[in-house]
Protein backbone atom coordinates (compact mmCIF):
# COMPACT_ATOMS: atom_id res chain seq x y z
CA UNK A 1 0.00 0.00 0.00
CA UNK A 2 1.36 3.25 -0.88
CA UNK A 3 0.24 6.23 1.32
CA UNK A 4 -0.59 9.21 -0.53
CA UNK A 5 -1.52 11.97 2.19
CA UNK A 6 -1.79 11.93 6.20
CA UNK A 7 -4.18 14.22 7.78
CA UNK A 8 -6.26 14.39 11.03
CA UNK A 9 -9.81 15.13 11.30
CA UNK A 10 -11.97 17.02 13.90
CA UNK A 11 -15.67 17.81 14.30
CA UNK A 12 -17.41 20.73 14.00
CA UNK A 13 -20.76 21.88 14.00
CA UNK A 14 -20.56 25.11 12.62
CA UNK A 15 -17.72 24.92 9.90
CA UNK A 16 -17.42 28.61 9.41
CA UNK A 17 -16.67 28.78 12.82
CA UNK A 18 -14.48 26.37 12.96
CA UNK A 19 -12.51 27.52 9.88
CA UNK A 20 -12.64 31.38 11.27
CA UNK A 21 -10.65 30.05 14.40
CA UNK A 22 -8.19 27.79 12.92
CA UNK A 23 -7.26 30.18 10.43
CA UNK A 24 -7.49 33.46 12.85
CA UNK A 25 -6.21 32.10 15.88
CA UNK A 26 -3.82 29.26 15.07
CA UNK A 27 -2.69 30.73 11.29
CA UNK A 28 -3.68 27.69 9.48
CA UNK A 29 -4.96 28.65 5.87
CA UNK A 30 -7.56 26.76 3.90
CA UNK A 31 -6.51 23.91 1.63
CA UNK A 32 -10.33 23.00 0.52
CA UNK A 33 -13.57 24.06 1.58
CA UNK A 34 -17.18 21.74 1.19
CA UNK A 35 -19.99 21.66 3.72
CA UNK A 36 -18.93 17.79 4.65
CA UNK A 37 -15.52 18.41 4.90
CA UNK A 38 -12.77 21.32 4.62
CA UNK A 39 -9.05 20.81 5.46
CA UNK A 40 -6.42 23.82 6.77
CA UNK A 41 -3.08 23.44 6.30
CA UNK A 42 -0.75 24.47 9.75
CA UNK A 43 3.21 24.17 9.63
CA UNK A 44 2.47 21.35 6.49
CA UNK A 45 0.09 19.53 8.75
CA UNK A 46 -3.41 18.78 7.66
CA UNK A 47 -6.40 19.60 9.78
CA UNK A 48 -9.51 18.08 8.44
CA UNK A 49 -12.46 19.26 9.71
CA UNK A 50 -15.93 17.34 9.42
CA UNK A 51 -19.42 18.81 9.51
CA UNK A 52 -22.09 17.85 11.17
CA UNK A 53 -20.29 17.55 14.60
CA UNK A 54 -22.65 17.62 17.58
CA UNK A 55 -19.67 20.60 19.72
CA UNK A 56 -19.41 18.04 22.54
CA UNK A 57 -15.77 17.91 24.01
CA UNK A 58 -13.54 15.66 22.69
CA UNK A 59 -10.01 15.18 23.27
CA UNK A 60 -8.07 15.33 20.04
CA UNK A 61 -4.56 14.62 20.74
CA UNK A 62 -3.34 17.88 18.68
CA UNK A 63 -0.79 19.77 20.17
CA UNK A 64 0.29 22.95 19.05
CA UNK A 65 4.01 24.47 19.51
CA UNK A 66 4.17 28.22 20.33
CA UNK A 67 7.03 30.30 21.25
CA UNK A 68 4.93 31.98 23.95
CA UNK A 69 2.00 29.69 25.69
CA UNK A 70 0.57 32.82 27.94
CA UNK A 71 0.08 34.60 24.85
CA UNK A 72 -0.97 31.67 22.99
CA UNK A 73 -4.08 30.88 25.70
CA UNK A 74 -4.78 34.64 25.17
CA UNK A 75 -5.40 34.68 21.46
CA UNK A 76 -7.16 31.23 22.22
CA UNK A 77 -9.81 32.45 24.40
CA UNK A 78 -9.99 35.82 22.59
CA UNK A 79 -10.98 33.66 19.52
CA UNK A 80 -13.54 32.25 21.29
CA UNK A 81 -11.67 28.85 22.28
CA UNK A 82 -11.26 28.07 25.89
CA UNK A 83 -9.05 27.20 28.49
CA UNK A 84 -9.34 23.75 30.97
CA UNK A 85 -5.99 24.33 32.07
CA UNK A 86 -4.37 27.87 32.63
CA UNK A 87 -0.52 28.14 31.49
CA UNK A 88 1.65 27.64 35.06
CA UNK A 89 5.31 28.31 35.46
CA UNK A 90 6.80 24.93 36.52
CA UNK A 91 9.97 24.93 38.34
CA UNK A 92 11.26 28.54 37.78
CA UNK A 93 10.60 27.94 33.94
CA UNK A 94 7.93 29.86 31.96
CA UNK A 95 4.99 28.01 31.22
CA UNK A 96 5.27 24.99 28.68
CA UNK A 97 1.29 23.62 28.87
CA UNK A 98 -1.62 24.79 28.12
CA UNK A 99 -4.81 23.13 27.76
CA UNK A 100 -7.72 24.09 25.11
CA UNK A 101 -10.71 23.79 23.57
CA UNK A 102 -11.80 24.90 20.04
CA UNK A 103 -15.00 26.35 19.43
CA UNK A 104 -16.25 22.97 18.28
CA UNK A 105 -15.43 21.42 22.00
CA UNK A 106 -12.37 19.67 20.24
CA UNK A 107 -9.80 19.98 22.86
CA UNK A 108 -5.83 20.79 22.04
CA UNK A 109 -2.65 21.50 23.81
CA UNK A 110 -0.84 24.46 23.47
CA UNK A 111 2.95 23.44 24.10
CA UNK A 112 6.52 25.56 24.36
CA UNK A 113 9.53 23.88 23.24
CA UNK A 114 11.81 22.67 26.40
CA UNK A 115 15.27 23.01 27.19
Amino acid sequence: MQVERVKYVIWAADMSRALRFYCDVLGATVARQSEVISEVELCGAIIGIHGGGEGKRTWTGLSFQVADVIEGAREVVSGGGQLTREPQTEGGEPPHLAMCIDPEGNEFMLTRKRG
